[in-house]
């Protein structure tokens, strides 16, 4: 008789929303309602959905595995009027934590994530239990050519070339480029980022959210000196074949977390989870047991 084959656990993943300051924030969650919490923040020009297959991989995880889309993204919806700027998206994102009573967390930050997932650790350090960065920058060393070009963008004369990457092949650009296998990236997550840029509004809030990302870098010294003295556990993980955020971006990490642990993936893209999901679930499962 042959042995019945063990399904790996697969999680319940509840979609829901909450309103926080007239913003109806959309997430998704899974775990236990009372264990230990992950808040994940994704990047541009994604969602929540970019978190969807490692939930799946990490289903048997004691931890509570929180995910927002953020103002101008994915399905949550702003009033009239909003403001989109990195400062008013983590202003969003900490009251949506006030709004589910999220007192402590660690925090999963990936591009657009990490400026505002590290605004919430320099606003309420004695939140944050851990660290994950997945190609999301903090030092001007991880800044590539390319980047640094986007950065200096200014409006209005440089508005058309922003608006080059909400377009299909701008979306797919960011996904494919420094990918080694790019038949590892399903059509359907460009695809889908595709849809909500196509959105009412949708572009200009991008648009916004891009001549805005320069004022990260002034914010670079105090992330890194609350990395100095939080002393918390960090992960980085990274595809080192980002367009925008270069292997030395993740390796600066070590300077201020020295006992960090940095995987560099050569063969990766910006997307690195589209690719490399069966690496790196490991890495966080085996991170996230000490703070259970």
């Amino acid at each position: 008789m042959t042995a019945r084959r063990t399904i790996p656990t697969i999680p319940t993943i509840r979609h829901r929303s909450v309103d926080v300051d007239g913003v109806r924030v959309a997430y998704r969650e899974s775990g236990p309602a009372d264990g230990p919490v992950l808040l994940l923040l994704h990047g541009f020009p994604t969602a929540s959905h970019q978190f969807a297959r490692l939930m799946d991989a990490l289903g048997d995880t004691p931890h509570r595995l929180v995910a927002p889309d953020l103002p101008g993204f994915g399905h949550t919806t702003t009033p009239a009027g909003f403001t989109h700027t990195f400062d008013r998206l983590a202003d969003i994102v900490e009251g949506f934590t006030d709004a589910l009573a999220l007192d402590r967390y660690a925090l999963y930050v990936f591009d657009f994530g990490a400026p505002v997932g590290l605004r919430l650790a320099t606003r309420r350090p004695d939140r944050i239990t851990g660290l994950i960065v997945q190609n999301g920058n903090a030092y001007d060393e991880g800044l590539s050519d390319a980047a640094r070009e986007f950065a200096g963008l200014r409006r209005p004369g440089d508005e058309e070339r922003v608006r080059g990457l909400f377009t299909p092949e701008g979306t797919r650009f960011q996904y494919e480029t420094g990918v080694a296998d790019t038949t590892l990236i399903s059509p359907d997550s460009w695809t889908l980022d595709l849809h909500h840029l196509d959105r009412p509004g949708r572009t200009d809030a991008q648009a916004d959210l891009a001549f805005d990302y320069a004022s990260n870098f002034a914010h670079y010294p105090a992330w890194q000196a609350w990395l100095r003295t939080a002393r918390i556990p960090v992960l980085v993980v990274w595809g080192a074949g980002d367009p925008f955020f270069t292997p030395a971006g993740a390796k600066a990490y070590l300077r201020d977390a020295p006992d960090a642990e940095v995987h560099v993936f050569e063969d990766a893209g910006h997307f690195a989870l589209e690719t490399h999901l069966p690496r790196i679930a490991p890495l966080i499962e085996d991170f996230l047991k000490p703070l259970r």
